[in-house]
């Protein structure tokens, strides 16, 4: 749960034509999964399988005691999957929390077309559904996990129309996002945050490396702490501010200036950025959130914590 009072609040979300996820293009079943190890990852094929999620970009499948499998579900996801197993190997070094970085690769094959991923299994549970116990620890933690991160990433880096951009490139998106809600939102009052928002001054340092897309469900906690980050598939380089955005989503008030010391940011309009696109990130959840009631409660409290801090 994150630390608004995001249940109750979801209680009184009714949003206005949401969108549901993208279909399948692959049936991707156990067997597919099993004749897949078989072939490519044979001393693995007999370990137990369970899918876990089923996702809007890949299904997750649990490989016996200390793996899952990742495979895209859709053509658009098998780039991403690319990206992960290009790059993770060699950020993971350098990075102060665990993340998901392949520790097998996969590869097409006639009944499977893209690549796919073996990758350690963590203990704990996601963080939309599960809040740290301490909420200053878990903003040091993520703080510096930022930090490390956010260094200048190579020019050929993933390139990402949706992320690391200037939050003027997402207006006419986010502007789309506050009409379909109609009135499950104060519309009026979303539109001048946002406004404030666009007219900061743009990100001129150089494209750093960013994870993209640092939600609390990409969050893992453990024994009440942050154990790991997952799910790199949006990762890409630019301005740092979108990541810190987790910091309206998952952070009480109390606990941000904790996070923002630890990830040193270079000045204020970053810090603001940051709070943009939590409002640009948290308008997206709550109109996408069709199938994942989690979502909406996710994005309507990241709204509400934006509002309240602005």
């Amino acid at each position: 749960m994150v630390w608004a009072s995001a249940a109750a609040i979801a209680k009184t979300v009714r949003v206005s034509g949401p969108i549901p996820p993208p279909a399948a293009e692959i049936d991707i079943t156990e067997s597919l999964v099993r004749a897949l190890l078989r072939s490519q990852h044979a001393d693995l094929a007999d370990e137990p399988l369970e899918v876990l999620a089923n996702g809007w970009d890949n299904v997750i499948v649990r490989l016996g005691e200390e793996l899952l499998v990742r495979l895209p579900r859709r053509e658009l996801a098998s780039q991403l999957m690319h990206n992960e197993q290009r790059w993770l190997p060699s950020l993971a070094p350098m990075l102060p929390l665990p993340i998901s970085s392949p520790v097998r690769i996969g590869t097409p094959t006639a009944e499977y077309p893209w690549p796919w991923t073996i990758s350690r299994w963590f203990p704990g549970r996601s963080a939309l559904t599960e809040a740290p116990t301490d909420p200053l620890a878990a903003a040091q933690a993520l703080g510096e996990f930022v930090a490390a991160l956010h260094v200048p990433a190579p020019p050929e880096a993933p390139a990402n129309p949706y992320r690391g951009i200037p939050l003027a490139d997402r207006n006419e998106l986010t502007l789309g996002w506050i009409d379909q809600l109609g009135s499950t939102v104060d519309g009026d009052q979303v539109r001048r945050c946002w406004a404030h928002h666009v007219a900061l001054p743009r990100w001129s340092g150089p494209p750093l490396w960013l994870h993209g897309d640092l939600h609390p469900h990409n969050v893992v906690v453990h024994q009440g702490r942050v154990a790991a980050v997952i799910d790199f598939g949006d990762i890409t380089s630019g301005d740092p501010a979108t990541d810190l955005a987790i910091a309206w989503m998952l952070l009480p008030p109390a606990a941000r200036p904790a996070f923002r010391d630890a990830a040193r940011l270079p000045d204020e309009a970053t810090w603001e950025r940051g709070r943009g696109w939590a409002l640009a990130l948290g308008l997206a959840y709550l109109a996408n959130s069709a199938s994942t009631p989690d979502f909406a409660q996710l994005g309507m409290a990241t709204i509400s914590a934006v509002i309240a801090d602005a």
